[in-house]
């Protein structure tokens, strides 16, 4: 069943063609703060638990929270709704110690393999998507970056260990069926723009001399927006786009209407995928949309506008025969097709209402909270610097993410770490449970509009 490419398509062994369409595994083992509701970067939360817990006990948490995210009915109810795709995102810190680098932490698959055999039993591919890379590949929390600051770039020390970490994936996976392919680089942020072509030249090279089979799933930089990076077209490679809607955001408005002084309809989402796909449909390669997703509210007006925007996305996408990966399976309420409760819920949901007022982690804020304190700060920076604009999107948006999303987020973590104290093993499993799929609560008109759309098209 191995896939590859051949023009414009992927097709199996035997020819037959694969539109790869499902879900990314977001927040299972590349765990992000609006997914599962801690405040700041994965590392640092991590740590601030086993503070509490010590590390035995944090251990027990946390290799629960891994087996109960996904299991047999998370597969099988994908499967049911059409999916054959799921895109699973890894942190490094799973598979190499930033302590021990080079040598690989063999256990750390555990899970991984687990995950791709369960979906491989119920007929979906796995691509593997390395999502956070030592020294940080991009500037925010995704990547588990503490700072503002993507090192990965910087640094050949951090080169030289993704490119033995994926040798060794690539090894290990090339004859396993079920792998569609390698995700190497979710979203690259190189502000430079000139390291990240020779490095996926050496990388492609290496994936290649380990595995010469699987598909390469290659991200643009810029957060997979910007392709002149490539030098070349390599074989069997599909370039990955991302298409997030501007409407679609926590801070998006009406959908048609206005969003940060942009009209937001139909054919602007269009024009967004044609300018995003350009590099692809010139090279004659497969269109896949690695992620792409509005985020829901609860207002019931609202979330129906995302749902418009969801339906509109993927009608484009079927009329171009695109693939996709949705973003994202399950979390604490913003994307998920499921979503956590119980335990989970009640013992963090005043903190995460707490989150959301300081608007402390950026996919779930709105861009208004603590307005009236952030505002003079906003105008400061607009007088004194009009002409600074950093990577990769400028003023308005690093000044929030160096406030809010990283000094606000990491003072958060000691008050979401203590709520982790005084409770027993009992109580730690029951934390970790509320993500099984059967205590999570299904958002029904989401899993209703996936089952339509991939049940209608092929």
């Amino acid at each position: 069943m191995t896939l590859h490419v051949s023009g414009e398509r992927l097709l199996t062994a035997d020819g037959a063609p694969v539109r790869l369409r499902g879900v990314g595994l977001g927040g299972w083992m590349n765990m992000e703060n609006f997914i599962t509701g801690y405040p700041a970067n994965e590392s640092a939360m991590r740590e601030a638990v086993t503070g509490v817990l010590g590390e035995e006990r944090a251990e027990l948490f946390f290799d629960r929270l891994l087996t109960a995210f996904f299991g047999p009915g998370d597969a099988a109810l994908l499967a049911e709704l059409g999916m054959n795709c799921v895109r699973i995102p890894v942190n490094y810190h799973h598979l190499e110690s930033d302590s021990r680098p080079f040598e690989i932490i063999e256990h750390g698959f555990r899970h991984l393999d687990r995950v791709i055999d369960l979906l491989g039993e119920h007929g979906v591919y796995s691509v593997i998507d390395l999502h956070a890379l030592p020294g940080s590949q991009n500037q925010h929390w995704h990547s588990d970056n503490p700072t503002h600051l993507a090192a990965f770039w910087q640094h050949r020390h951090f080169q030289d260990r993704v490119v033995n970490l994926w040798e060794t994936i690539a090894d290990r996976y090339k004859d396993h069926p079920w792998v569609a392919g390698y995700n190497p680089v979710n979203e690259p942020g190189d502000p430079s723009g000139k390291v990240i072509g020779p490095f996926y030249d050496r990388l492609v090279k290496a994936v290649r001399a380990a595995d010469p089979g699987h598909v390469l799933f290659l991200d643009g930089n810029t957060y997979s927006t910007d392709f002149s990076v490539f030098r070349e077209v390599y074989e069997n490679t599909v370039f990955v786009c991302h298409d997030y809607a501007l409407a679609g955001f926590a801070h998006g408005g009406p959908y048609p209407g206005m969003t940060r002084g942009e009209w937001c309809d139909r054919e602007q989402l269009e024009r967004a995928f044609d300018r995003r796909t350009t590099f692809q449909r010139q090279t004659g390669t497969p269109l896949w949309v690695g992620e792409f997703g509005p985020v829901y509210t609860g207002d019931p007006v609202v979330d129906e506008q995302r749902y418009q925007i969801l339906r509109d996305q993927l009608e484009i996408y079927d009329a171009h025969g695109a693939g996709w990966s949705l973003w994202t399976y399950k979390d604490v309420g913003l994307q998920g097709l499921v979503c956590a409760s119980g335990p989970y819920g009640e013992r963090f949901g005043a903190f995460m209402d707490k989150k959301r007022r300081l608007g402390a982690d950026r996919w779930g804020s709105t861009m208004e909270e603590s307005a009236d304190e952030l505002a003079p700060l906003h105008r400061l920076v607009e007088r004194e610097f009009a002409g600074w604009r950093p990577y990769p999107w400028g003023a308005r948006y690093t000044t929030d993410d160096l406030i809010r999303h990283i000094l606000l987020a990491q003072a958060l973590l000691p008050e979401y770490a203590a709520l982790f104290g005084g409770l027993d093993d009992d109580g730690l499993r029951a934390l970790a449970d509320s993500f099984a799929l059967e205590a999570c609560a299904r958002r029904e008109p989401l899993l209703d509009l996936l089952r339509t759309n991939l049940r209608g098209t092929s």
